[in-house]
């Protein structure tokens, strides 16, 4: 199934029902996901990271005090719960915590040495987008972090998601999304790929920001398409992969797999 079966409304409205109770329905079950991703980053005192779908802040207390942490989501009324928790002085490491369409960012190219989108990745309508933008905004050489579920390869899980799929809106996020089409959108696969949580449900993907610009990003310094602002060239393998990563190619974004 394609990933236009996401709209922001539907998002929007979704997690306005889930704000309440969202720290104990996905909470404790997935933190495993949101220390490793975190762990990856080399967080140097200074360094600035990019948290997309920060929701209630359940992962800004992993992170090092000595690092700056800007969040955002496009959910009110999760980032209401995450402000008052974590913008105070005991949290000095949270910067700014703001409500924004993570397809759309508004920060300037390089702004930051690292970026993750925390199971956000199937709410998005539009992953291809926020690739592109934690791309751009991202210093190049910097990891670019996805940790998320994925349709699962067991026949009996697989057909629950399927059915399930047609109702990804009210849901607000789709159940049968499938890491080879997530893939295949976005051009390339990642350097790593890690298994995380209970189950193995989830996973970690690990990406680096290239270094070569592509024409297809949109730079938020003067508002226009130009060529130079996402990248293109896709960075090369890690030294080891924690399970066999999906294809890379050597056009990088150019190539849209559509």
């Amino acid at each position: 199934m394609g990933f236009n079966m996401m709209d922001l409304t539907s998002v929007r409205k979704a997690y306005r029902f889930y704000a309440p109770v969202y720290d104990y329905v996905f909470g404790r079950i997935v933190n495993e996901g949101r220390r490793l991703a975190i762990s990856r980053f080399p967080q140097n005192p200074g360094d600035r990271i990019l948290e997309t779908g920060v929701g209630t802040g359940l992962s800004l207390p992993f992170y090092k005090r000595h690092v700056e942490v800007t969040g955002v989501d496009v959910s009110p009324e999760m980032l209401k719960k995450a402000r008052r928790r974590f913008q105070t002085p005991k949290h000095p490491h949270v910067k700014e915590l703001l409500e924004m369409d993570a397809q759309e960012l508004t920060f300037p190219d390089n702004s930051f040495h690292g970026a993750v989108a925390m199971y956000v990745a199937s709410v998005i309508p539009d992953p291809r987008a926020m690739m592109l933008e934690m791309f751009r905004v991202t210093e190049p050489g910097s990891p670019v972090l996805v940790v998320n579920h994925f349709a699962s390869q067991k026949p009996l899980l697989r057909t629950v998601e399927t059915r399930l799929a047609p109702f990804s809106r009210k849901l607000g996020f789709q159940p049968d999304f499938s890491l080879e089409r997530f893939v295949d959108v976005i051009g390339f696969g990642p350097n790593q790929v890690t298994t995380v949580n209970i189950g193995g449900y989830w996973k970690l993907l690990e990406f680096t920001t290239p270094a070569t610009p592509t024409s297809q990003g949109k730079s938020k310094e003067n508002g226009t398409r130009r060529n130079g602002s996402a990248h293109d060239q896709p960075a090369s393998a890690g030294n080891g992969v924690s399970e066999p990563a999906p294809r890379r190619g050597p056009q990088g974004f150019e190539r849209t797999g559509r």
